[in-house]
């Protein structure tokens, strides 16, 4: 016999018993076991089910359940019992024996197991089923997700600010409606046109108006809806969209944001071969391949046309490149006025000079604006949008809302006093920066405090004398803190990054270096899997040592220079300081009686007597009024008397970021447009 195992009783709790205990169960029943004596009724084994080397003793025939079970010889062979002396034995005691398949599973086992799976596929096919679209078609993630609009409203009267691109575009919709005026001339119908431009600058908007004056089906699709998770579903579902559109031509195709699948092919990691790649192939051999298209138009919109794959922006692909510039003045005001068509406003709301107010600004960033001017409004229970909402409007697009919640200590407040004057007073008297339109030390956003300039004009015409200027004004704030404080804070550090970046590019693009002369050792731009995965410096270690020097020789000139001009003009840095500590905001009157050499005293009398808790002329409209009595004010006074040369303890907690006037307010305008080389403004705002 086999070695024995332990036995356990399921429904008594009796004492542990082995293989040979089990067996005493069975002969005891009869009378014929040990001393022991016989078993009580209740406990006889009468039947017996043998599974593999597992016994289960039953104390009732019509029992489900046994009351002992143990393991002991493999008794099971092909249900055959006639050479086993033990089971004769205990067939002829009367005890029942039956057999069960060890390796066969539980009723309940298999009924479990069937359950789970069903449920496993109805889950799968309800996964594809909403992945379709809910269409109930499993294979229809493979058709396109293109979005149809047959009925748009939008017309070019609803874009503005970019005549020219309107013009460009208006051809287009001539091809669209009478193409045999072409044809007949032997002229072929562009096939593609890319709209390309920073954010925000309406290249959606041209198109929808584009497909609007055509009449025709506008089919509409984002870049990133091509590449799923399954391989060749990309390549399917652009078969699929120009199949579509030829049954409905003439027709026009928008695919938004197509760098998302038209980026460089072959460079970089993942290979030359991956989905986005075949997707893009199919784009490219439907737009020009074997078959033609005519009457469909395809266009697209990125603000990356520089990482777009070469084969893609060739002609008889993308045909026309049409760039959508950020707004001039005057487009700025022509987008203002479409965007207050349903605002009411007051009768003193001047559009150009909100137009000069907003250099940089996209036509998003406008009708941001205008709504936030409209909700300042509706919050203060006013029935009309006035200067003060469009000025606090403009101010929380570009910073954020004030902050007057947050605690500052005192020596904060002086050192951020200081700091914000000394870029203001330098902002003066540099001849070729922004007049100075607000300086204040309340919080915005992540800044400390600001020092807002307003633009006379849209100049992208940037100099050597204009760009030494900003870094003069924006290094102002940080030498006003060492002069007066004796210590410098953190808040200068987004000062000195932008310096730093602007001499740079003196240096190294704009060929504005003496010592390296007129020659672009190129920038350290974005790297994009579909370029060289590293950038080589083009030039020697000698040359970087020198553009470095230089770098530094631009830097520590203008810093010397900012010294010596806040040093000369002490007594209006120190009462600058001082008004702003009383008052925390001042504007261009106060600003000019300071430079005029007026004392603390009287700009707090001149405040006082304007209430100027708030501008009552915020866009400086009686600006030339302002500065004539701010001459008179400041007239034969003498400005020592409000300074002040007290060393303070100070550690400022002022935020690294925009702490200098500049997009019209933490970037300065003048400074921020060189950061492209389109003069498009590249501050944080975007």
């Amino acid at each position: 016999m086999a070695a024995y195992f332990v036995v356990t009783s399921q429904i008594n709790a009796q004492k542990v018993r082995t293989y040979d205990q089990f067996v005493s169960l069975i002969e005891d029943s009869k009378g014929e076991g040990d001393a022991a004596g016989a078993i009580p009724d209740n406990q006889q084994i009468v039947k017996v089910v043998i599974s593999g080397y597992n016994l289960y003793g039953y104390t009732d025939v019509k029992a489900n359940t046994y009351a002992y079970t143990a393991v002991g010889p493999n008794f099971y062979n092909d249900n055959s019992i006639s050479e086993d002396s033990t089971l004769r034995d205990w067939m002829s005691r009367g005890i029942q024996i039956s057999f069960e398949d060890p390796n066969a599973g539980s009723g309940w086992g298999n009924i479990i197991y069937i359950a789970v799976l069903v449920v496993g596929l109805v889950a799968f096919f309800l996964v594809l089923r909403s992945m379709s679209g809910g269409s109930g078609k499993v294979m229809n993630f493979g058709k396109t997700k293109a979005r149809v609009s047959t009925n748009i409203k939008v017309r070019f009267s609803d874009v503005a600010g970019a005549e020219e691109e309107k013009e460009e575009l208006k051809e287009v919709v001539e091809f669209l409606k009478s193409p045999k005026k072409f044809s007949d001339l032997g002229a072929k119908i562009p096939k593609g046109v890319l709209l390309v431009g920073p954010p925000g600058t309406g290249k959606t908007l041209f198109a929808k108006a584009v497909a609007g004056e055509a009449g025709v089906p506008f089919f509409s699709v984002s870049g990133s809806d091509f590449v799923e998770m399954y391989v060749g579903v990309g390549a399917s579902r652009v078969r699929d969209l120009f199949d579509m559109a030829k049954r409905n031509q003439p027709c026009i195709i928008f695919i938004d944001e197509i760098d998302a699948v038209g980026r460089q092919r072959g460079a970089g990691l993942g290979g030359g071969h991956d989905e986005r790649e075949q997707t893009l192939n199919q784009i490219l051999v439907q737009m020009d391949g074997f078959e033609t298209n005519e009457g469909v138009i395809v266009m697209a919109a990125t603000n990356r046309a520089d990482i777009l794959d070469s084969a893609l922006l060739r002609p008889g692909r993308f045909d026309r490149q049409i760039y959508v510039n950020l707004p001039d003045v005057k487009g700025r005001e022509a987008i203002l006025k479409v965007h207050a068509r349903n605002k009411p406003l007051a009768p003193d709301v001047n559009f150009k000079v909100i137009a000069r107010m907003t250099s940089g600004f996209s036509g998003a960033d406008l009708a941001n604006l205008l709504n936030e001017a409209a909700i300042l409004a509706a919050r203060a229970g006013k029935n009309m949008i006035g200067n003060l909402e469009l000025y606090e409007g403009i101010n929380k697009v570009i910073m954020g809302p004030q902050k007057k919640s947050r605690v500052v200590t005192e020596a904060d407040k002086k050192c951020t006093a200081y700091h914000e004057a000394g870029h203001a007073i330098l902002a003066k008297l540099c001849e070729h920066n922004d007049n100075v339109h607000e300086v204040s030390i309340i919080p915005r956003g992540m800044a400390a405090g600001y020092t807002l300039t307003r633009p006379e004009s849209d100049d992208n015409d940037m100099t050597v004398n204009k760009l030494n200027d900003f870094i003069c004004m924006a290094l102002g704030g940080r030498v006003a803190e060492e002069i007066v404080i004796h210590d410098v804070s953190a808040g200068a550090s987004n000062d000195i990054k932008r310096v730093s970046q602007m001499a740079r590019k003196m240096v190294t693009e704009w060929g504005m270096s003496d010592k390296i002369g007129p020659i672009c050792y190129g920038s350290d731009g974005p790297v994009f899997l579909g370029r060289d995965f590293e950038e080589r410096n083009s030039y020697s270690e000698q040359t970087a040592a020198a553009i470095d020097g230089e770098v530094r020789a631009i830097v520590e000139k203008q810093y010397v220079r900012a010294r010596e001009l806040l040093k000369e003009n002490r007594a209006i840095l120190d009462n600058m300081a001082r008004v702003l500590v009383e008052r925390e905001t001042i504007y261009t009157a106060e600003v000019d009686m300071l430079m005029q050499g007026a004392s603390y005293t009287e700009v707090l009398e001149y405040m006082e007597r304007h209430d100027k808790g708030m501008p009552d002329d915020p866009f400086g409209m009686k600006h030339a009024s302002a500065s004539e009595e701010a001459v008179k004010a400041g007239d034969g006074k003498n400005a020592d008397d409000g300074s002040e040369h007290s060393k303070a303890e100070s550690s400022s907690d002022q935020a690294a970021e925009n702490s200098v006037a500049g997009k019209n307010s933490s970037e300065d305008d003048s400074a921020a447009r060189p950061e492209k080389e389109d003069g498009t403004d590249t501050s944080d705002k975007e």
